[in-house]
């Protein structure tokens, strides 16, 4: 995988995860879990735009572990959003989760090779 081919997807799931949250139900619960939904699940492109320009490998790896974590707090939305049913298409709802656990193992792996190779 190419570093524009993992910032390309990253992009597509921060595209996915505004779908959802435009249609996540207007109430309190909705508002509360898309309005954190969409922070933590934009962030991971951002933070990987960063993480490309990080001043030293120390920085890198920090950087690449802030992704991780917006990276599981999106996954945790997105079971509490399914569970409370606050979803207009639960197909849409899995997805994002399995994209979710496929780049959170990414990250994973990036980040123990980046340490091995500090």
């Amino acid at each position: 995988m190419y570093k524009y081919d993992l910032e390309e997807r990253l992009i597509e799931f921060s595209v996915f995860i505004i779908e959802i949250v435009n249609e996540t139900p207007n109430s309190k619960a909705g508002n509360h879990l898309s309005g954190q939904l969409l922070r933590s699940g934009t962030s991971v492109a951002l933070n990987y735009g960063e993480a490309q320009s990080a001043e030293s490998r120390r920085d890198f790896i920090h950087k690449m572990k802030v992704i991780l974590k917006e990276l599981r707090e999106t996954f945790v939305c997105l079971k509490i959003i399914q569970r409370s049913k606050l979803y207009k298409t639960e197909e849409k709802i899995n997805r994002a989760s399995m994209e979710n656990n496929e780049l959170i193992s990414i990250f994973v792996k990036s980040i123990e090779t980046a340490q091995k190779n500090k």
